[in-house]
């Protein structure tokens, strides 16, 4: 059976679209005259993108969260006795994304031509991540399909709703600062121009802050297109420079270094490969294997170096706790919880512990940063604030002392 992308019109004349399967076009025609539609065009969706890795819009691959919820549901089909085509069946008819029910057609047509389940996820590699694929394939080969998928809905519902948390405790704060950095525009670009301008028309002698006010006003009102473009170079450049390793490479350093995000950034790296490196030996895929899947997911290159170089000595014979100990990159409570699980022949279930651990730390350092962020602001909006009310009002009272 087929999948067939059709425009058409219902019953009351308006044109519709969406997908149906069918064993042919005519078929596919015919099934949508009996729920009394009326196909204009009905194509065949082409799966050979996918057989040649093909490359997807924006529009068509599906998020995370729609991901996570496709994999629990199949890991509850799965646990029902469905026969896996049945279950992939199901769910194309059950998303309402036309995206997913694209990818999901692919994935069964590739299914019924021989190709094993993590196979034919394997030809949607912009889709299905290198983690997602190796768990299925563990699954697959060890008979527990529908634990390694719910493990993977575990696994990619939970970085969810850290990403939200983390979202909502910085969208407050984010929205201040945007709102503050108006209101000084505002202020600095027509306000202040038209109180200044009284002064220098008085022709008298005014005060340093007042002179440096009416300089950055001037400079906002008459170069904010230098500025701008300034301001984009920088950004075009930082963008490029990040494309190219040794770029990635030193501003992931210098993030690193950096006083609090960079204690920060290494809690959250560490969180995320204990948690992967964890769910992939849980689900049977080898140590080795493993470390490099969760290698490609730590996103900072200092982290990947650090963690390939970490492989390697693993590789040679040394202890994966003892490997990931050496150097100042890796924080030193997760590689002494791994020696411990690794001592105590409890490894996965200690590096679940070690990823709740470093979780809820984020989590908590977010928190508080947030809440003591807002103070902060506000701290600064009310000294700049007050620096400028400071600069127009010095003149003011020059005035009044040379009248008095």
């Amino acid at each position: 059976m087929a999948a067939f992308e059709y425009c058409a019109l219902n019953a009351k004349g308006r044109k519709i679209s969406g997908i149906i399967d069918a064993e042919t076009s005519a078929a596919a025609a015919a099934k949508l005259r009996s729920q009394d539609i009326f196909p204009v065009s009905v194509n065949k969706i082409d799966s050979q993108p996918a057989l040649t890795g093909g490359k997807y819009g924006f529009f068509l691959k599906p998020g995370a969260s729609e991901l996570a919820m496709i994999t629990r549901q199949m890991s509850t089909l799965l646990s029902a006795g469905f026969p896996l085509v049945n279950v992939i069946e199901t769910l194309i008819s059950l998303t309402g994304s036309g995206g997913m029910k694209k990818i999901l057609s692919g994935v069964r047509d590739a299914v019924e031509e021989g190709y094993s389940f993590s196979k034919a996820l394997a030809l949607y590699p912009g889709v299905f991540s290198e983690l997602f694929i190796n768990m299925v394939n563990a699954g697959e080969s060890s008979g527990t399909l529908e634990i390694v998928l719910e493990r993977l809905a575990d696994f990619m519902e939970a970085r969810e709703d850290s990403k939200r948390k983390i979202r909502a405790a910085l969208a407050y704060p984010v929205l201040m600062a945007f709102i503050g950095l108006a209101v000084l525009s505002v202020l600095l670009t027509y306000v202040v121009p038209g109180i200044v301008s009284i002064f220098s028309d008085m022709g008298q002698t005014l005060p340093l802050p007042t002179i440096v006010l009416i300089r950055v006003s001037s400079l906002l009102r008459e170069w904010w297109w230098a500025v701008l473009a300034v301001s984009i170079i920088i950004f075009i450049i930082g963008v490029m420079a990040r494309k190219t390793e040794k770029g990635r490479f030193m501003t992931d350093a210098f993030m690193l270094r950096m006083p609090l995000y960079g204690l920060l950034l290494k809690k959250m790296t560490a969180a995320r490969f204990t948690r992967t490196f964890g769910s992939l030996l849980s689900s049977g895929v080898p140590v080795l294997a493993a470390l490099n899947i969760s290698e490609t997911i730590a996103g900072n290159m200092v982290f990947r170096r650090f963690i390939s170089r970490a492989c390697e000595r693993v590789e040679q014979g040394d202890s994966i706790g003892d490997a990931l100990a050496d150097g100042n990159v890796f924080p030193e409570l997760a590689s002494r919880m791994i020696k411990t699980g690794e001592a105590s022949g409890e490894l996965e279930k200690m590096l679940e512990k070690a990823a709740v651990f470093f979780e809820k730390d984020v989590q908590a350092v977010v928190t508080t940063a947030t809440s003591l962020l807002e103070p902060v602001i506000i701290l600064v909006m009310g000294l700049i604030v007050g620096g400028i009310i400071m600069s127009i009002c010095m003149p003011i009272f020059q005035i009044n002392q040379f009248i008095g």
